[in-house]
């Protein structure tokens, strides 16, 4: 009986120490907050200098204002220039243009087999 009582009261002392131990971390944590807390509502930020902005922000101006393009004073002798002047790759591209629809003009008129022997031709380019 004297291993019971002694069990008896070891458990008894463990949870008399548990409870105190954790009564004391409960104590603990309120300590800590009321600290923390306390802190934080005590800080107090420092005053932001007035010229903090200088570097970071750009001072904004408007653009400069556009100006009209100026109409040229003889605009009836500078369009009739313009009609006059033929363009060198124009002339060019043209003459190309009707010697292929010449050729064309005599596939189509063989009809479908002289299309064909067109096609299979060796083409030979003529340099200029």
């Amino acid at each position: 009986m004297s291993t019971i009582l002694r069990r008896a009261a070891g458990a008894t002392r463990t949870v008399s120490c548990s409870r105190a131990f954790s009564s004391s971390a409960a104590a603990r944590k309120d300590l800590v907050q009321e600290l923390y807390l306390k802190e934080i509502k005590a800080y107090k930020a420092p005053p932001a200098a007035k010229d903090a902005h200088v570097g970071m922000v750009k001072s904004y101006s408007l653009p400069p204002v556009p100006k009209a393009p100026a109409l040229p004073t003889d605009l009836a002798s500078e369009l009739s220039a313009y009609d006059s002047s033929e363009p060198v790759q124009a002339t060019e591209k043209a003459a190309a243009a009707s010697s292929a629809d010449h050729h064309h003009a005599e596939i189509t008129d063989g009809g479908a087999e002289a299309f064909l022997e067109a096609c299979e031709a060796t083409v030979h380019e003529e340099l200029h």
